[in-house]
């Protein structure tokens, strides 16, 4: 997959991995971020605008239909050359145990799963028409290192994203001999605040590594993108799916 001049839309641009990416493709390709914060997003561009990196903002809701029928149009009308999809928003709905009770752990569920997994096939499926008609385009999802081994803290945040995985194997294989190649990314715990709960600010690797890995995945048409120790959880559940869980789940 090539590294330059594509046209790049990343959701959950305006901070955190999805900016970084922003960031390390907007050196040379054309870059869209989307994010429901307008104020935020305002601010990311002009981040990046100070490093001399110039991106388009939409701001919007990838789990709202109407949000993402309003994106999938200008994308058509306005960049019509969009060969590459980030599907990088995500949502999680903090720590708690389901052994708890009148933790609402449904309706955490409920969002996690349509925002993580649902709202991913819905912008995929909208967009597939405008990437196939590319000489060379790809979607990226990006999930988990939960999605090899369930992490108990963030229990149905994992399934989500185990789904989205299941999700992106099937893709990969239905879209083979056409011009869309399938990359998954699967971070470990990175230092961003969507990860702050869980320790994420102070044991994570930078979010910039994750989006260096991406770039070179890209450079390698290397789909399966294990970045840091998620490449260890992934070998140590080859070898026993218990050990990886007790590895993962010790701190």
């Amino acid at each position: 997959m090539r590294t330059v001049n594509n046209t790049i839309l990343i959701t959950g641009g305006s901070a955190g991995i999805g900016y970084e990416l922003a960031k390390l493709f907007g050196a040379n390709n054309k870059v869209i971020i989307t994010g429901r914060n307008g104020a935020r997003l305002a601010g990311a561009v002009a981040r990046l605008a100070e490093l001399g990196i110039r991106v388009t903002a939409i701001a919007g809701d990838v789990a709202n239909g109407a949000d993402v029928d309003e994106l999938v149009g200008r994308l058509v009308r306005e960049h019509g050359d969009l060969n590459v999809v980030i599907n990088n928003a995500g949502a999680a709905a903090g720590v708690y145990s389901l052994s708890d009770e009148g933790v609402n752990a449904f309706d955490r569920a409920q969002q996690e799963m349509l925002t993580n997994y649902l709202a991913v096939i819905r912008l995929n499926e909208k967009l597939l028409p405008l990437l196939k008609k590319q000489e060379e385009a790809a979607i990226v999802n990006v999930s988990s290192i939960v999605s090899i081994v369930p992490g108990s803290r963030l229990s149905t945040y994992g399934a989500s994203k185990a789904a989205l995985h299941s999700y992106t194997l099937s893709l990969r294989h239905a879209l083979a001999g056409t011009a869309v190649k399938v990359f998954e990314l699967r971070p470990p715990l990175v230092a961003t605040e969507f990860s702050s709960e869980i320790g994420g600010l102070e044991r994570g690797i930078p979010a910039s590594v994750v989006a260096e890995d991406l770039l070179t995945a890209f450079e390698n048409d290397n789909y399966d993108v294990l970045v840091g120790n998620t490449a260890d959880i992934y070998n140590l559940y080859l070898q026993s799916p218990e050990q990886a869980f007790l590895a993962l789940n010790a701190r």
